[in-house]
């Protein structure tokens, strides 16, 4: 298991190298560049006004030297400065990364919560009302997307329910129940949708384990159907339904970049907007390196997982 683990981490370096070396030059080719945004209220801007800020931020030398002196820098743990902001990109993503990660945890919770009990409800109650109601429920989940859900919670609950979440984040040590307010509708728009994909794979799953013959001896043996269910069905339908959450917790996280500009929070998400929108390419090549390294390291703690579940996977 050792040595899977390491070659695992090995190929995930090399993925985050080919990921950071794409986007370094793909942002290059985008239209626009950061000086002239910079300059864009400064009315007649002249050439050598333009150069000597280009020469300021280092934009004036060659893309392959550009990206020789950043990934140097990465290799150090520097990621460099803000091109708009000029401060420590580690800096800035220290700041925003809580938010991000307190907003992933939750809708990931919500995901599962809501995924698991809604597969399982369907598959022990299959082609019943409830099952039917269950498996629409998953498929309008899978249909909208996080961002018109989110626009669609932000609507309904100030016009029917004249309320809406607290402005001016509060982190959870400043005031809990002004930030489980604040969190409650982004994580659950961008959990619902992969909840609905964790209760479809949940419910074929299960499924596929009722009708094994070593169910029906267990069922044979006189075990109650809750034990039949939670203990031996549920379990060893786990395998598919956790590479699934590995795989949905990237999209995950690429779900809030919008979320977090959708409910002004402060987190990744938001400033890697702000970001694109304003070329600065440190901020956006750091985020893509983290958020590249924590799918990584999902699909590693993924992996892992499986011998728990499985013994068989753990001693083959």
């Amino acid at each position: 298991m050792l040595e899977y683990i390491v070659r695992r981490v090995l190929s995930g370096i090399l993925v985050l190298f080919l990921l950071s070396t794409v986007l370094f030059f793909v942002m290059r080719l985008v239209p626009g560049d950061v000086v002239r945004l910079q300059l864009a209220d400064a009315g007649s801007v002249t050439p050598e006004r333009m150069a000597e800020i280009e020469a300021q931020l280092g934009l004036d030398e060659p893309a392959l030297s550009q990206y020789a002196t950043w990934l140097g820098g990465v290799v150090q743990g520097d990621f460099g400065e803000s091109l708009w902001e000029r401060r420590p990109v580690s800096e800035m993503i220290g700041q925003r990364f809580p938010v991000t990660f307190e907003l992933a945890m939750l809708a990931i919770f919500v995901a599962i919560t809501l995924g698991i009990l809604a597969g399982v409800g369907s598959a022990i109650n299959r082609s019943s009302a409830t099952d039917n109601f269950l498996r629409v429920g998953s498929v309008i989940g899978l249909s909208i997307p996080n961002f018109f859900l989110a626009l669609l919670m932000i609507t309904f609950m100030s016009l029917w329910f004249n309320w809406v979440a607290p402005l001016g984040y509060k982190r959870p040590s400043e005031d809990l129940w002004v930030n489980l307010q604040q969190m409650a509708m982004p994580s659950l728009a961008l959990g619902l949708g992969v909840a609905a994909a964790i209760s479809r794979m949940t419910r074929s799953s299960m499924l596929e384990v009722l009708g094994a013959d070593y169910i029906r001896t267990v069922r044979s043996k006189g075990a109650g159907e809750s034990r039949i269910n939670f203990k031996h069905a549920l379990r060893n339908s786990m395998v598919p339904i956790i590479t699934l959450i590995g795989l949905q917790f990237g999209a995950l996280l690429g779900g809030t970049v919008i979320l977090e500009s959708i409910f002004n929070l402060p987190g990744i998400g938001s400033m890697v907007f702000r970001a694109v929108e304003q070329r600065d390419y440190p901020v956006i090549q750091a985020a893509a390196v983290l958020y590249g390294g924590i799918f990584v390291f999902v699909n590693i703690a993924v992996d892992v997982t499986y011998g728990w579940i499985d013994p068989r996977i753990r001693r083959s």
